[in-house]
C-alpha cells in the first residue's frame, strides 16, 4: 500500500516506479533542485544502482509495500528520480588520486559538485570503447571510458549522471558527457528543464487504485518468472555438475583399468 507524509504527498511502492514519468529517464534539472532531492526510508537498502534499467528482484523475496530499491533513488516531492541531465559552466576542476571533481554553475542560484571516477588500472588500448588510451576516466556505473579532457573551467557542457550524497550534500556521478554546440542548444535545454519542473516535478505524482493493483500483479508475476528462471538455472547447473562427476568417475575407472593392464604386462615381462 502507499504511504503519505506530513505534506500530504503519497509515496507509492517501488513496483509502481515503472509508471513514473521520472524514474527511468534522464530528468533535466537545475543544480539548485538537485540539491533538494532527498532519500526516503524504505527505498534505500540495496547497494546496487538500477542503471540503465531495473534489475530483477532477489529470489524468494515477498513483495512489500516498499520493496528494496537502490541507494540512487531520490525524490523530488514524491517523484522517484535516479538519473539527472544537467547543463552548465565548469567553474573548477580538482584532480584527486581516484577521481576528478568538477564544479558546475548553471545559473540556477547554486553550484554542484560532479564526480568523475578514474580507472584503477590502465584502460585496454585494444578496446573499441577506448579510442584514446590516455583517457583514464570512466563512467560510475558502466565503467566505460570517458573523455573529459576538454572539461576545464570556462567550458559549457551537458552531463548525464547518477546521484549520491557526500557529507549530507547531493553530488552527481558522471555517466555521459556532451559538448554544447551553441547558445541555441543551451536555451533549448533551459526551456525543457523549466517545462519539466513546472509540468512534472511540481505536480505530485498520482497513481490510481486500479493502475496500482495492475502494477502489483505485474510485479508479482515478474518475481515469479525470475524465481522460476533461477530454479531452472539451478537445475541446469546441478545436471551439469552431475554429468561432470559421472565423467570424472568414468575417467578414473578407465585410468585404473589402464594401470592394471600396465601392471599385468610388467608382471608378464618379469615372469618371462
Amino acid at each position: 500500500m502507499a504511504t503519505a507524509d506530513d505534506n500530504d504527498l503519497t509515496f507509492y511502492p517501488a513496483y509502481c516506479f515503472k509508471a513514473s514519468p521520472t524514474h527511468f529517464t534522464w530528468v533535466k534539472m537545475a543544480a539548485i533542485d538537485v540539491l533538494k532531492l532527498k532519500r526516503r526510508a524504505g527505498y534505500d537498502h540495496s547497494p546496487q544502482p538500477q542503471f540503465p534499467y531495473p534489475r530483477p528482484p532477489p529470489p524468494n523475496r515477498k513483495l512489500t509495500p516498499h520493496p528494496q530499491t537502490d541507494q540512487s533513488t531520490y525524490f523530488y516531492k514524491n517523484h522517484p528520480i535516479q538519473h539527472i541531465s544537467i547543463l552548465g559552466l565548469i567553474t573548477a576542476r580538482t584532480e584527486l588520486a581516484r577521481r576528478t571533481i568538477l564544479t558546475m554553475d548553471d545559473s540556477s542560484g547554486a553550484t554542484i559538485e560532479i564526480v568523475v571516477l578514474k580507472a584503477t588500472s590502465p584502460p585496454n588500448p585494444s578496446s573499441s570503447h577506448n579510442p584514446n588510451p590516455n583517457h583514464n576516466h570512466i563512467s560510475s556505473t558502466t565503467h566505460l571510458p570517458l573523455d573529459i579532457t576538454a572539461l576545464h573551467p570556462g567550458t559549457l557542457t551537458q552531463i548525464k549522471a547518477t546521484i549520491s550524497t557526500f557529507r549530507s550534500t547531493n553530488q552527481l556521478n558522471v555517466e555521459r558527457v556532451f559538448a554544447v554546440r551553441d547558445t541555441n542548444a543551451e536555451m533549448r535545454f533551459v526551456d525543457q528543464r523549466s517545462r519539466t519542473l513546472v509540468d512534472v516535478l511540481c505536480v505530485p505524482w498520482v497513481v490510481g487504485a486500479g493502475e496500482m493493483e495492475r502494477l502489483r500483479v505485474e510485479a508479482e508475476e515478474e518475481e515469479e518468472r525470475v524465481v522460476e528462471e533461477q530454479e531452472r538455472l539451478r537445475r541446469r547447473q546441478k545436471r551439469k555438475l552431475e554429468r561432470e562427476e559421472r565423467d570424472w568417475r568414468r575417467i578414473m575407472r578407465d585410468w585404473e583399468r589402464e594401470r592394471e593392464r600396465e601392471r599385468e604386462r610388467e608382471r608378464e615381462v618379469e615372469g618371462g
